[in-house]
């Protein structure tokens, strides 16, 4: 996927110098608008919302740099702005970037200085909007503004969203594993009333069986062995905010009995409390079964299904969301630009066809470890076709047992018997885990993990 640079100038055969250095130097291509006004139209415009960068001149007519800057801060803040200036502008250059503007280049300039500050610009605008998506994730006010993805399909799904936020109504949401349930379980809480209190997820697959009830509900200091403390539970920490039950349909028969009270009563009872704490909470459910399937398997109560499922919000496959693939590739290599700290990457033709033509099994988490990998492996800053067929090789065999679920990659905290386990116990699975998700592959696992390769053989070498 190529990057569009708008460049604003009204001097036309600049403009075209500069979009000849930005396509040699970088690969990129070019926009052109000749005044303020005109660079606006086309930012609204919406077969141009693949601009990831502005150009912008102080001195122009009919709307001039500055003004035009303040209008893109207020209306696109996370787009990157550079300023043209000459050399009696400079106190107007600085101005501008106090106004917004990530940098600026004096006329005249030379192609390795503009390359730099182009990569730069990027670079710092990726990290702005890791930042901000992390922040938005741990505060609870990610919305479906950040979702990627503007498939039909996808849309329902936010519409749905959107009514579900506007009341604490239960909500099941399903999909295949990997579809981002998480994720638009996390913008319902973050639009709705609740946003900015603690929304706390669970994988109920991931839970032994005999410590579901304590997870969820707590327990009393010796309630049972090795209940040393008492603890509040899952329901009692996200009091105020919204609790998803992920993967719901693992839970036991018995805890299923226990939940349905909780959300028939309003009040969870810890292990060995002699009385019952009433607990306000959102609950929002999601499960990649058929849970109805379940039911006539006597493997899910019924009355509890109905109680979780008061509305319904499935989730397409991504190979129903062929529109998004690139879209969403392109913003999980900016993600991994930003965590490591360089310059923006970048899908090549070739790269591009590769994805759109794959059916992803795996769904966007497959999506999002190919494009990992391949960010790894890519040492030029464009993801080439052969990145995503190596990164493909050094996993498993085939596109529907490379990616494992989410179950198999959960690190367990408890031994089978109940205690917890130890720090290198838990290092240990770690390692082994990401190692098998590498295809055995030590280099990409230490790389993955942020490990040097002699200290990776080190670790290895203690579990055999």
């Amino acid at each position: 996927m190529t990057t569009d640079v708008l460049i604003v100038d009204d001097d036309t055969l600049h403009s075209s110098m500069l979009a000849t250095l930005l396509r040699r130097k970088l690969g990129f291509e070019s926009i052109q608008a000749e005044n303020g006004r005109q660079a606006l139209d086309l930012l609204e415009n919406n077969e141009n919302k693949k601009i990831s960068l502005i150009i912008l001149d102080l001195n122009m007519p009919i709307m001039g740099g500055m003004e035009t800057l303040e209008i893109i801060h207020q209306k696109y803040p996370s787009l990157p702005v550079i300023m043209l200036t000459g050399n009696q502008d400079f106190e107007l250059a600085i101005q501008a970037m106090k106004l917004g503007a990530s940098d600026f280049l004096v006329k005249p300039y030379e192609g390795e200085r503009l390359a730099v500050t182009v990569k730069n610009a990027l670079k710092l605008s990726n990290l702005s909007r890791e930042v901000q998506r992390l922040s938005q994730t741990a505060d609870g006010t990610f919305s479906f503004n950040a979702l990627i993805g503007h498939d039909q399909g996808l849309q329902h799904a936010v519409n749905l969203g959107r009514k579900a936020a506007s009341s604490d109504i239960p909500v099941l949401i399903s999909g295949e594993t990997g579809t981002g349930k998480e994720v638009v379980a996390r913008a319902i809480h973050g639009e709705s009333n609740r946003a900015g209190k603690s929304f706390i997820a669970v994988n109920c697959g991931a839970i032994p069986s005999q410590l579901v009830e304590s997870t969820l509900f707590g327990h009393e200091k010796g309630a049972f062995t090795g209940a040393t403390e008492k603890t509040i539970g899952k329901f009692r920490e996200a009091e105020g905010g919204t609790i998803f039950l992920d993967e719901v349909g693992e839970l036991p028969l018995d805890a299923q009995v226990k939940l349905l009270r909780v959300l028939q009563q309003k009040e969870v009872e810890p292990v060995g409390a002699s009385k019952a704490v009433p607990v306000n909470v959102r609950i929002i459910s999601a499960t990649n079964r058929n849970l109805q399937d379940e039911i006539k398997k006597s493997q899910f109560r019924e009355d509890l299904y109905f109680r979780l499922n008061v509305l319904e919000i499935a989730l397409p496959p991504l190979k129903e969301r062929k529109k998004d693939i690139l879209d969403l590739a392109q913003h999980f290599l900016d993600r991994e630009s930003a965590r490591h700290g360089q310059p923006p990457k970048f899908l090549s033709g070739k790269a591009q066809e590769v994805l759109e033509h794959q059916d992803w099994p795996g769904n966007i988490r497959e999506l999002e470890n190919t494009i990992k990998r391949a960010y790894l492996l890519s040492e030029e800053t464009e993801v080439q076709a052969h990145d995503l067929s190596a990164s493909k090789q050094t996993g498993r065999s085939s596109a529907s047992k490379t990616e494992p679920t989410q179950n198999e990659m959960t690190i367990n905290l408890f031994n089978k018997d109940g205690t917890i386990k130890t720090a290198e116990e838990v290092e240990q699975d770690a390692i082994q885990k990401v190692l098998a998700f590498c295809g055995q592959n030590i280099t990409e696992a230490s790389k993955a993990l942020g490990i040097a390769k002699s200290t990776f053989y080190r670790k290895i070498s203690k579990s055999d």
